[in-house]
């Protein structure tokens, strides 16, 4: 354990001096799909709690769209979706502990950035949702959009991006507002509970589990304006593209069941489909897993144990849940949204 906290040490060492960490950073070996088939299950790291994407209910299991996704890499692993630790990390520690090898993968509703791919050695294997910065409002101030806060006063956290772009909002909109800045996004939250200012910023996601702790949640509302992009997935280290393949089609496999209409429900009636694409997808043509380490059978271990990507959205953020969260952008290619995945085949 000494030699952990050690390593964590030198691994944040280039951030706190402001050095670029790549050469701090310790690649993935090859052959991580043996280490975690002989240690006889996957380490996630995962968020400390955020309701929707990783949150451990009132019996201790974890729940959550980012929760789910690692439950879904064990089930195409090990047939078995609870093959799984996951291991909570502050969003300091987050990039050290996937650095340093203390998780496999980092499903952790992290945004994926140039400056975390080239300057970090990871990898982003795809996005899971697309999250963006956006507002929350008072109903009493009768607004329908974002644009019509001009002279608002805003609760923000400080020094942070979501500052930034709040800025460049209203600059870029020529408008003014009362920034109220606050050292964490909690008190900023608490500020807005208590009326010292009109809305309250952050990613959209993170505003839909805030509007819920409130005392009166139908008090306030989320405007439907994204004024940033934040594309959220699982990371992995780079240097191991057999893991890499495996983490980045577990995600499309989700998504192309639910295009093909293939559900945790369905999946063993739809094993007698004529349909080549389904076939190919539940492993009864072509042994298209033999490339990612795996059996045939792996993607419908997934969609078996786990789901679809529709069915994972719906019960951790959608109308399945208490967030009621719509679909919008995270919707299927072809329904308007922007989720979309490469053939198997």
């Amino acid at each position: 354990m000494r030699k952990l906290h050690l390593l964590r040490a030198l691994l944040a060492l280039p951030l706190l001096l402001g050095l670029a960490p790549r050469a701090f950073a310790a690649p993935a070996q090859a052959g991580l799909l043996e280490q975690v088939k002989k240690r006889g299950n996957l380490v996630c790291g995962a968020n400390l709690g955020v309701a929707g994407f990783c949150l451990p209910d009132d019996k201790g299991r974890w729940t959550g769209i980012d929760v789910d996704f690692c439950r879904a890499v064990a089930a195409a692993i090990f047939d078995d979706p609870d093959k799984v630790k996951f291991l909570p990390l502050s969003a300091k520690d987050r990039f050290t502990a996937l650095q340093s090898g203390e998780v496999d993968i980092l499903s952790r509703n992290t945004t994926w950035t140039l400056s975390r791919e080239t300057g970090q050695g990871f990898l982003f294997a795809g996005i899971v949702y697309y999250d963006g910065q956006g507002f929350l409002a008072r109903k009493s101030l009768n607004l329908s959009s974002a644009l019509e806060l001009s002279g608002a006063s805003i609760c923000v956290q400080q020094g942070t991006t979501t500052e930034l772009n709040l800025a460049d909002f209203f600059r870029g909109n020529n408008m003014k507002y009362e920034p109220v800045n606050f050292a964490s996004a909690d008190e900023a939250m608490r500020a807005f509970e208590s009326g010292r200012c009109d809305a309250f910023t952050s990613d959209a996601s993170g505003l839909y589990v805030e509007r819920l702790k409130l005392p009166n949640p139908d008090d306030a509302a989320v405007l439907p304006e994204i004024i940033s992009k934040e594309p959220l997935g699982p990371a992995v280290r780079q240097g191991d593209d057999e893991w890499f393949n495996l983490v980045k089609w577990t995600l499309f496999a989700l998504v192309n069941a639910e295009e093909l209409g293939v559900t945790s429900q369905n999946v063993d009636e739809k094993t007698k489909s004529d349909r080549p694409e389904i076939r190919r997808l539940l492993g009864l043509e072509g042994n298209f897993g033999e490339g990612l380490g795996l059996g045939a059978d792996w993607a419908y271990r997934i969609v078996k144990h786990v789901g679809n990507y529709g069915e994972i959205f719906d019960r951790n953020l959608g109308e399945g849940s208490r967030l009621k969260i719509k679909r919008g952008v995270n919707a299927l290619w072809i329904r308007g949204g922007l989720q979309y995945a490469p053939p198997i085949r």
